[in-house]
């Protein structure tokens, strides 16, 4: 007679799922943010106004992308050793970023009128996702870009990250974290970074804390307490905090507004608060999922057209000007707002189904042939 083993039940510390709905919904508010503060900055809200002072720094949703792809891939790559799997995650990122990305660049360059006065120098950097290396890199309907350069960056240190402070133990690991987004706010301090013509304050290493907090919410997934993950799932007092901190933020004594160029002490406040910002719109929902609207068809939907969205929606936006005969700066955000997004959904729906994704199941596909390739003896 063969007896039933007792059902143990598994605790959270050690199931990890590995798609969290909530986060692709997560993606799709963070596209609308930008989406709204750069609406916002080229219609001339005021930002000296509370609304403007808020919408100024929507541009926070930027550490919120940074955050949650630090998240997933440090959860499902802080373990990698071997050439063979951080070729394939290495490959995987190409394949999941480059297809929609030059397309965007390279449809912006033929086809939109402002780009004509692109110099050679720009082309390349954008096609190269190099262009915060660049002086003048920022191009016309592309300068949103320059954050996807510092995200690329992030990509290639992943794999020295897990071969270095990956091999520490879990505390150890969640200091060399910390230390290293501590040690990242001097950055804007540097002789070689105040003393350049190129605007090295936008280099990888600066945002840091943006990454740290995502990788900091993979550390202690499945460990939170019970007290924390109930204030957690309090959502409407983390997003009052995201809030006020992008209120705070965007007041003139906290930093210049516009695109002034910051000191070193306004720049690293500007981090800061960027990292609180992000930290109250990513953890709650990585740490204690199960925000239902985030889950909801129409939000899935957007999150995963979201990087295409992100990608052109600022060369859509320098079209709905001439569409609706106005000027830059000249208010009409309203109707700016609505033709933007009427043009960037359609074209990132586009994107999305005959670059983004065809392009990385091409590329997923070739990496698990690699994968099942056994592997000659070391």
């Amino acid at each position: 007679m063969v007896v039933a083993a007792e059902a143990v039940p598994v605790s959270s510390t050690y199931y990890k799922p590995r798609h969290l709905p909530g986060l692709e919904g997560l993606r799709a508010v963070a596209a609308f943010g930008v989406i709204l503060t750069h609406v916002a900055f080229q219609t001339g809200v005021d930002p000296a106004t509370p609304v403007g002072a808020v919408l100024a720094r929507f541009d926070f949703f930027v550490p919120v992308f940074f955050a949650l792809s630090a998240f997933l891939l440090w959860r499902g790559h802080r373990t990698d050793r071997r050439l063979s799997t951080i070729t394939r995650y290495l490959l995987n990122r190409t394949g999941r970023i480059l297809p929609a990305y030059l397309g965007c660049v390279v449809a912006v360059i033929l086809l939109l009128p402002e780009a004509a006065r692109m110099s050679g120098d720009q082309i390349l950097a954008n096609l190269t996702l190099t262009q915060v290396y660049w002086a003048d890199g920022l191009a016309p309907g592309l300068t949103h870009l320059w954050s996807l350069s510092v995200e690329v960056g992030f990509y290639l240190a992943l794999p020295l990250l897990a071969l270095s402070i990956g091999r520490l133990g879990r505390r150890g690991r969640i200091l060399a974290i910390v230390g290293l987004a501590v040690l990242s706010l001097g950055w804007a301090y540097l002789p070689f970074v105040v003393d350049s013509e190129v605007n090295r304050q936008i280099w990888p290493p600066a945002y840091a804390p943006w990454f740290a907090v995502g990788m900091l919410a993979a550390e202690v997934e499945g460990r939170v307490p019970a007290l924390v993950r109930r204030a957690l799932r309090v959502r409407w007092l983390w997003w009052l905090v995201a809030l006020a901190t992008a209120w705070v933020a965007g007041q003139e004594w906290y930093g210049p507004l516009g695109l002034t160029h910051p000191e070193p002490d306004e720049f690293a406040r500007r981090v800061l608060a960027g990292t609180v910002f992000a930290a109250a719109i990513v953890l709650p929902e990585a740490l204690a999922p199960g925000a239902v609207w985030l889950r909801h068809p129409v939000m899935q939907a957007l999150g995963r057209w979201s990087y295409s969205v992100f990608l052109w929606h600022v060369a859509m936006l320098s079209l709905a000007f001439p569409l609706l005969g106005l000027d830059y700066f000249s208010g009409g955000f309203w109707p700016v707002l609505l033709v933007t997004l009427g043009l960037t959904l359609p074209v990132a729906v586009a994107s999305f189904v005959f670059l983004e994704d065809p392009g990385k199941r091409l590329v997923r596909a070739a990496t698990s042939r690699i994968a099942r390739t056994p592997e000659s003896p070391a």
